[in-house]
């Protein structure tokens, strides 16, 4: 094969991070990462897309389509007791964040597509929906909450993610889901970490 063949593999030699289990039928484990599907669809294998087609039945880390689900992982990124993050922040590193907030604030309109505002998506509505209530997330979470605040991810925004585009589809193809965790074991070890930590 010459270089260039070597840094572009053909579709056939990916690696597709599909496990099969040897039974009768098949069980397939397929490792998933949490970015827009559109990133990564065309680089998924076919051998893992044809594991998907035929399986009946479809498990998730989490069940992102049940509200419960959603509404489970808002409350647990909330402080305890009514805190603010002002009240558990060094003051200095508060402020860089407010103003890294406010910054990214100003700049959401124009990191924006036309796509997302034909539309109807507002910038305000947008930041809103990723950063509302900050003062009273619990640092882990507005940690993971500032990462995602990058234009890059903003365009991105209205894609699923592609565990959700799967589950979306199997439910679509009438498959039966369930998910392999409750919003509990993702929260509390995440909860559990210290500042050392984060």
């Amino acid at each position: 094969k010459t270089d260039s063949a070597c840094s572009h593999p053909q579709q056939g030699e990916l690696n597709s991070f599909l496990w099969t289990i040897r039974r009768d039928p098949p069980a397939y484990l397929f490792g998933t990462i949490h970015v827009p599907y559109t990133r990564v669809w065309d680089f998924i294998p076919e051998n893992s897309k044809a594991a998907f087609q035929a399986s009946t039945n479809v498990y998730f880390e989490l069940d992102l389509t049940d509200p419960y689900t959603i509404s489970g992982l808002a409350s647990c990124q909330m402080l305890p007791h009514g805190e603010n993050l002002q009240d558990v922040l060094p003051r200095e590193l508060y402020r860089r964040l407010k103003r890294h907030l406010e910054y990214v604030k100003l700049m959401l309109p124009h990191w924006m597509t036309p796509d997302q505002r034909g539309k109807g998506l507002y910038a305000d509505y947008l930041f809103n929906a990723i950063a509302g209530n900050w003062e009273r997330k619990r640092p882990v979470w507005v940690m993971l909450m500032v990462n995602s605040l990058t234009e890059t991810d903003i365009r991105s925004r209205g894609v699923p993610v592609l565990d959700l585009y799967l589950a979306q589809e199997a439910e679509r193809m009438k498959k039966r889901t369930g998910a392999v965790e409750r919003v509990e074991e993702q929260c509390h070890p995440l909860n559990g970490l210290n500042f050392s930590q984060v």
